[in-house]
């Protein structure tokens, strides 16, 4: 699932790229995917493309009409970003293409989405807190308002492991399966520790974590295509997706937990003080 790191990365690619672009054609594919009726996606025709931003993980392309393109990528949606938009026709229920955007200099840009689950989702907004989601989104943790003292007040009095709270959106926005991983690992923290119970030393260090963390991820996703993002995101990984692997700080072997529809990769050394996390179908933690 791309996260605040790629999100910022698509978002910085379209605001270069697309920004001064008259919008020819938007197209939806899959219908399911588009999730607003006012105004049409066709208001968007004829409009030129002045900036994009990132709200948690939604990328909002800004129009002069007054019409935002806002998109989510869900599970397992992308975006591909054409110079020269091929001209085949789109064929609904029989391609992973979910719209399509066309520009008058002849590039243009494909949001697709993987597998038989589909989740990816499109608004035309004529302002970003009228989609939900965005309007019930948490605090950025990359803006200045985003301090320690901020971190401490949304984890006072949740009896919620920390891994849990660093992906719930309307707590914090942005983060997700893969970069709560990673910023767990850098905090030296279990993913199952509460939130109610940790002391200032671990919000400090979750804090330092979180930011450095979050920083150089999207420093690294700057700049970069959107067709390199995700090999980017993998590369930078110390722990996620990373099972079996050696973990980079101490050398133990990198652990997985198995939920339904996700893992979660662990350092036994660096973060439960020696203990493997019994996979959750299994419900109890291996003494």
């Amino acid at each position: 699932m791309p996260e605040m790191p790629e999100v910022q990365g698509l978002v910085d690619f379209l605001a270069a790229r697309a920004a001064g672009l008259k919008v020819t054609k938007a197209t939806v594919a899959n219908i399911a995917a588009l999730k607003t009726y006012d105004p049409p996606l066709d208001a968007l025709v004829g409009s030129t493309v002045t900036a994009a931003a990132r709200h948690g993980k939604f990328v909002d392309v800004m129009t002069d009409a007054g019409i935002h393109l806002i998109f989510h990528l869900a599970r397992a949606g992308w975006l591909r970003w054409y110079e020269q938009l091929p001209g085949t026709l789109i064929r609904p229920g029989k391609s992973a293409i979910a719209l399509r955007v066309a520009f008058d200099d002849k590039s243009g840009f494909d949001l697709t989405e993987a597998g038989t689950r589909k989740s990816l989702a499109v608004y035309a907004a004529r302002d970003p807190g009228d989609v939900p989601a965005i309007a019930r989104l948490g605090p950025d943790p990359l803006t200045g308002e985003f301090t320690r003292d901020t971190l401490a007040g949304l984890l006072a009095g949740r009896r919620t492991q920390i891994k849990g709270v660093l992906r719930d959106q309307s707590i914090i926005a942005g983060i997700g399966n893969a970069y709560s991983d990673e910023i767990l690992h850098a905090a030296r923290m279990s993913p199952y520790a509460l939130a109610t119970g940790l002391d200032a030393d671990d919000i400090d260090a979750l804090y330092a974590a979180l930011s450095r963390t979050l920083t150089e991820a999207v420093a690294a996703a700057s700049g970069t295509p959107p067709a390199d993002l995700k090999d980017a995101k993998r590369r930078g990984m110390a722990v996620h997706g990373r099972r079996g692997e050696a973990c980079p700080v101490c050398g133990d072997q990198v652990r997985s937990v198995f939920f339904a529809d996700r893992s979660l990769e662990y350092c036994p050394t660096c973060q439960t003080g020696g203990k493997l996390l019994a996979d959750r179908r299994l419900s109890r933690l291996l003494k």
